[in-house]
Formats: C-alpha cells, sequence, structure tokens
C-alpha cells in the first residue's frame, strides 16, 4: 500500500481525539518503512498551557507520533488490525534528542523503519522532519500484548 487516509489509520491504531497523532501516511513497504505525516495545528489541546505565549509541541508527543507511526508499520507488516483484546505497548526509547521546536503550522513528516523484529519485539528507528530538517529523533521498542 503507497498511502493510507484517516479512515484507514484510525482502522491500524485504537487511539483517538485528542491523541491521535498521524494524519496520513505518505508511504509504506510492508516489512520496512513507512512515511506519514503529522499536521500542527493552533487548535492542539496541549498548546494552551505549552506555551501560552510562545506554542511548541512537546517533545514526547513528537516521539508518541513517531511511535503511532511505528505502530501502524507493525500492523500493516503482520497483515493484522488492533482489536479490544490487545494493545501497542512502548517497551523503550533510546537516544532521544531533539534538534528543533515543532510550532503550529509546521507539517510533521514522521519517518519509521524496522531495524528488528524478535520474538513479538520490535525495534524502530524514527526520524521527525520539519521542511526536510530534522526536528527529533529516537530508537524505538514496542510489543503487542493482550489484554488480561
Amino acid at each position: 500500500m503507497s498511502a493510507m487516509d484517516i479512515n484507514q489509520i484510525l482502522q491500524h491504531l485504537p487511539h483517538r481525539y485528542p491523541f491521535l497523532l498521524v494524519d496520513r501516511v505518505l508511504e509504506i513497504v510492508k516489512g520496512e518503512r513507512i512515511t506519514a505525516l503529522k499536521n500542527v495545528t493552533i487548535n492542539e489541546p496541549f498548546f494552551p498551557g505549552h506555551y501560552p505565549h510562545h506554542p511548541v509541541m512537546p517533545g514526547v508527543l513528537v516521539i508518541e507520533a513517531l511511535a503511532q507511526t511505528a505502530a501502524i508499520l507493525s500492523f500493516q507488516s503482520l497483515g493484522d488490525k488492533p482489536d479490544s483484546k490487545s494493545v501497542y505497548y512502548f517497551l523503550g526509547i533510546d537516544n532521544a534528542r531533539f534538534k528543533r521546536p515543532v510550532v503550529p503550522g509546521d507539517q510533521l513528516i514522521l519517518e519509521v523503519a524496522i531495524t528488528a523484529n524478535r520474538r513479538g519485539i520490535w525495534k524502530f528507528s524514527g526520524t521527525a522532519k520539519v521542511d526536510g530538517k530534522v526536528a527529533a529523533e529516537a530508537q524505538l521498542m514496542c510489543a503487542e500484548r493482550t489484554i488480561e
């Protein structure tokens, strides 16, 4: 699949407003990589408090957007979709670096590649860019777990 609209994304992520942080998938190569985008607008619920005088998207939410992008790649690679009996958890975040602030009006391009998948533990390399410049990057580790 070369692209996904918001309706397809909603089928592959359990997240909903205000925590859904992926607006469109631009390209996906199952088992390898994905490129998605998040349109950052002043209407985001976190901007009134972060910071009222100079709105900046929290870095942890940029990393969360990368993780949601990684989850889409995982589900697409497995030919699976989330259900009410499982959840996709963060297991680790390594080497997170923030290079520039993300502000209202930016279009965040989310690039994620699979670096390993062993026994249901997925490792990814993620980069978030604005205007071709790195805003944040991190190594992510995630796994799908059954809800008891």
